[in-house]
């Protein structure tokens, strides 16, 4: 069940005032909820204390399980269920499986990256999250703070000292 979580929160023209902004919060040892960017900010990882993604093992299982099912799916089709010799090629010819092995790695990688993603971040089929601000996802970071863990008046602090262009309060459920 979601409980309302108020969040208060900078909308910052530029990631270097933005990155400027978490580490100021994070010298205060400010908890922040979350940072939202309408593209990566580089170096934000590491300011956040962000582990790096596991998402390219995934990809690496999507892909073996790909080839391995396009391997022996066609090497059971032409060598048990319809044998044909194509221009005097052999009934197992792996040479000829090779590109569509490839084609099946890349295809079912993909996919299977793609679903893990959105179902990693909660941004699964049927999920409806809300936006803090409609400028977040067009040219505005953002830095939000959850007013219940944080001390307000330090966060509008931290916010201010940083060039936040703009600052909100919004109940949001979380």
């Amino acid at each position: 069940m979601k409980r309302n979580k108020e969040i208060i929160f900078g909308l910052y023209g530029d990631e270097q005032d933005l990155l400027a902004a978490v580490k100021s919060a994070k010298d205060r040892n400010l908890e922040i909820y979350d940072v939202y960017s309408p593209f990566p900010v580089h170096g934000l990882d590491p300011l956040l204390g962000l582990r790096e993604s596991r998402l390219h093992i995934a990809g690496f299982l999507y892909g073996l399980t790909g080839a391995l099912i396009a391997f022996l799916g066609m090497s059971w089709v032409f060598t048990r269920d319809w044998p044909i010799i194509f221009g005097g090629k052999p009934y197992w010819s792996v040479p000829a499986f090779v590109p569509i092995v490839f084609e099946v790695t890349v295809l079912l990688s993909a996919i299977g990256m793609t679903i893990t993603f959105f179902v990693v971040s909660g941004m699964g089929f049927g999920v409806s999250n809300e936006t803090l601000h409609d400028s977040i996802t067009d040219d505005k970071f953002c830095l939000a703070f959850d007013k219940a863990e944080a001390d307000e008046a330090t966060v509008r602090q931290v916010l201010q000292e940083s060039n936040a262009e703009q600052v909100h309060e919004k109940m949001i459920k979380a």
